[in-house]
């Protein structure tokens, strides 16, 4: 890995960042606050939240197994995506290298930051390869992005690929482990004390139910986290989200139920997909979807619509021709969708 410094954009690196009552003052004794233009009535809605979560990341901590000082907490992921582009990427000069096909922000968070988004397919089984990887890399690549299980092929990428290009790339390599709560493949969270140049997206949205609240998780080296934090808005996660999200955490045990109903509902669904005459070929899957692909997407799409049931068409997404996007609901909803398909 390049030095830190080399790597971040210099305006950032020199940046100082805004100050808020809340950063200067962060303890817990004091019962008069009259520092940051609040209004002192409907508590506690009155007063800003922590701007850096300290609460709810120790808790991350806990259940994470990772320091506190190694987690960034962002509305939703994407924030994290989008300040990794604004931190370590020169508009109009550097690049990014990410496998496809992908999540699609990551390419979008490219575009509205002027910067050149590269892309390397994946091979006919999903998968990615380290050398072609690093061959499309040059000296103004700060980034490679790797989402594992990916979105939306719904498989784990290979594991000594992914630590291939962490160990030979000089830049970040960005694996977003939204789904990882369904995988069988251990999470590469483990690696980060190893590799200084690691960055890992994790999320509140997809194994926890709390889509809603929008808050994101990245796990780094404590420089960048303390990065990440100079450029992201003082008061990004809401105190309605910190509470969720800590309450949440209590109730783990509802999380550790859901998804093994989602995993058993998932086999049951792709078995009895796998039986239809529309379809043509379900893919191995990590995640709380799978792909699958049919005779006609657009058509079957379509008729699914007419019968209200709504599943993602991604045919024209590359390597993807003919392929649903299909999630796991309830046995209920999955039985709908099922029933829905013996009809066409």
């Amino acid at each position: 890995m390049k030095p830190l410094e080399q790597l971040v954009r210099p305006n950032i690196w020199n940046l100082a960042p805004y100050s808020s009552a809340r950063n200067e003052y962060s303890g817990k004794d004091a019962e008069v606050f009259l520092d940051a233009n609040e209004n002192p009535y409907n508590q506690p809605y009155n007063r800003y939240p922590d701007p850096l979560q300290r609460e709810l990341k120790d808790e991350i901590a806990r259940i994470k197994d990772i320091p506190a000082e190694c987690i960034f907490l962002g509305n939703g992921s994407d924030e994290a995506i989008d300040l990794a582009y604004r931190c370590f990427t020169r508009p109009g000069i550097d690049n990014v290298v990410a496998i496809e096909p992908t999540y699609g922000m990551y390419q979008v968070c490219a575009d509205i930051n002027d910067v050149e988004y590269r892309r390397v397919l994946l091979d006919e089984h999903f998968q990615l390869s380290a050398e072609k990887l690093l061959e499309a890399c040059d000296e103004n690549t700060k980034i490679i992005w790797i989402c594992s299980p990916n979105n939306p092929t719904g498989n784990s990428m290979n594991r000594d690929e992914m630590l291939a290009v962490i160990e030979k790339f000089d830049g970040f390599v960005i694996i977003d482990e939204a789904y990882e709560d369904f995988a069988r493949q251990e999470s590469m969270r483990k690696e980060l004390s190893r590799y200084d140049n690691l960055i890992i997206l994790n999320t509140f949205s997809k194994a926890w139910g709390c889509a809603a609240i929008r808050l994101g998780m990245a796990f780094a080296h404590p420089e960048i986290v303390q990065i990440f934090n100079k450029v992201k808005y003082p008061y990004n996660v809401n105190l309605l989200t910190q509470r969720h999200a800590l309450e949440a955490i209590s109730n783990i045990s509802d999380v550790e139920k859901w998804v093994k109903i989602l995993l058993e509902e998932r086999a049951a669904v792709m078995t009895a997909f796998a039986q239809l005459p529309c379809c043509e070929e379900v893919y191995p899957t990590d995640a709380n979807f799978f792909l699958v692909r049919v005779t006609d997407a657009q058509a079957i799409y379509d008729d699914l619509v007419a019968q209200g049931i709504i599943v993602r068409n991604r045919t024209r997404v590359q390597l993807c021709q003919n392929c649903l996007r299909i999630t796991i609901g309830t046995k209920n909803e999955n039985s709908a969708l099922i029933e829905a398909l013996k009809k066409l």
